[in-house]
């Protein structure tokens, strides 16, 4: 007797969208096409197609954002956090390539906590450099680093130039620097992150806070970053 049971359409979809990854047709932190170009790709409703995805999302396979869509799963980058951090080095040591982006570069007084983290005085002028940071074209952070302006003259107009934190510094005349202290916590996700994060609002972020300080131990850099928590697992470098 012939067996005539079929295989589930939302399976078969499921199947050929992993085919579809496998041959590199969508590679990690592509985004899927809509639910409703798959469904009229394999003849469908937007249901199955829905069904079909879900159980690539169970696999690991693909994650999907809330209002963003569903994309191909990025093995998160170990990001270690250690007295000698280097966005750089520490992408490259993960097989990634590592990219910043420059968004923006203000001057403006420094509130009474930003004063206390560079031990300096409320009020007194520093450097904000807002950037992007990317690992293989994927964004992966965003990230804002203040500087003194009392004791670091000139570095505005580096940032301008040069997107390399490690090398503004050293433009400016502090030729190593290392972190003096960190602070993670688990926050969500606000409308304007989550658009240079390509996350959805409300989605789970890592924000870190953290001190840098010259060979004497004196503050140059305060930090903020705000890392997309299923791209990047932090570890702790004693």
């Amino acid at each position: 007797m012939r067996d005539t049971q079929k295989t589930p359409i939302w399976k078969a979809i499921a199947d050929a969208l992993r085919s579809d990854i496998a041959e590199g047709r969508y590679v990690a932190g592509d985004k899927l096409p809509t639910e409703a170009a798959l469904a009229e790709r394999f003849g469908v409703n937007r249901h199955t197609v829905r069904h079909g995805i879900s159980a690539l999302v169970d696999e690991g396979l693909v994650r999907t954002r809330r209002g963003a869509g569903a994309f191909v799963a990025a093995t998160p980058a170990d990001y270690p956090i250690g007295k000698r951090v280097r966005f750089h080095d520490n992408l490259i040591a993960a097989g990634r390539t590592p990219e910043k982006r420059v968004l923006h570069v203000e001057e403006r007084m420094a509130t009474t906590g930003e004063a206390e983290a560079l031990g300096i005085n409320a009020g007194d002028m520093v450097c904000v450099y807002h950037g992007l940071s990317l690992a293989d074209g994927q964004p992966i952070a965003l990230f804002e680093s203040l500087f003194p302006l009392p004791r670091l003259t000139g570095i505005t107009e580096t940032l301008a130039d040069i997107s390399s934190v490690t090398e503004a510094l050293a433009a400016v005349g502090v030729t190593d620097f290392t972190r003096a202290s960190t602070r993670v916590t688990a926050v969500r996700a606000t409308a304007t992150q989550a658009l240079h994060l390509m996350i959805a609002e409300g989605d789970p972020v890592l924000r870190s806070s953290s001190v840098n300080i010259d060979g004497d131990g004196t503050p140059v850099e305060y930090g903020r970053t705000w890392f997309a928590g299923d791209r990047v697992t932090l570890t702790v470098d004693g």
